[in-house]
């Protein structure tokens, strides 16, 4: 196992769990079967976090783009996040984990937004990890959402700042990322977290997301605990 400096464990980790369709493929498989692997290496990596001491995990499932897809594939998504919801009361309890859905929620069918309010509701008194998870999420979407609120909240030009702008995002009350992940060789934010990925360091791999396991996460770790993170200044000579 990679030894980590525990000092230097990022208080966020943000994923783009990518490669799924692919894995699947490489292996004669529907695209299908790779999602629900992916599942159970998101399971393998919140445990993970949870043993690091990761204070946030915000994970990219489903994007304001995905509805693009084949329908089949859509509601396949669906249906699989619906499950790992339904799940996932129970091992938030279990885990101490409370758990968040970031992104437009209202194109959700009813069903799946009273699941969502069930899970945030029952896991809200938890005090371990906070995961997020961003279903028919965009970034772009997600500021000019916070842009109406505050045009409907009458906020006038000399109100705004960052701190109050940020409190109009999905991820208000919930600290920057310190380091983006993203799987199975892609190198591009698709429209994640672009306000809050300011100043995170990001690290991309080649692994596709059923084969990241806990291992490639202190990979991941160990890269990040060797950055000088300097946030646009520069050391005093």
């Amino acid at each position: 196992m990679v030894e980590l400096d525990m000092n230097r464990i990022p208080q966020h980790i943000a994923i783009i769990m990518d490669g799924n369709g692919r894995w699947a493929s490489e292996r004669g498989k529907e695209r299908s079967y790779g999602h629900q692997a992916g599942v159970d290496t998101v399971r393998r990596i919140t445990s993970e976090c949870t043993r690091l001491g990761v204070k946030y995990l915000t994970l990219y499932t489903f994007s304001t783009e995905n509805w693009n897809r084949p329908q089949n594939e859509v509601d396949a998504l669906m249906k699989l996040l619906s499950s790992y919801l339904k799940n996932c009361i129970k091992t938030a309890d279990k885990n101490n984990m409370r758990v968040r859905v970031i992104g437009d929620t209202s194109r959700l069918d009813d069903k799946f937004q009273q699941q969502i309010a069930v899970l945030e509701r029952e896991s809200a008194h938890n005090t371990g990890l906070n995961l997020q998870i961003a279903i028919n999420y965009g970034a772009r979407d997600e500021m000019i959402r916070g842009m109406k609120k505050m045009w409907q909240d009458g906020i006038s030009a000399e109100e705004i700042t960052e701190e109050k702008y940020a409190s109009y995002l999905d991820t208000k009350d919930i600290p920057d990322p310190d380091l983006m992940i993203r799987t199975s060789g892609e190198q591009r934010l698709s429209n994640f977290l672009l306000w809050q990925f300011a100043y995170s360091e990001l690290y991309f791999t080649e692994v596709p997301w059923p084969d990241f396991t806990p291992e490639e996460l202190r990979k991941a770790v160990e890269d990040y605990s060797g950055r000088d993170r300097r946030y646009g200044k520069i050391e005093e000579e």
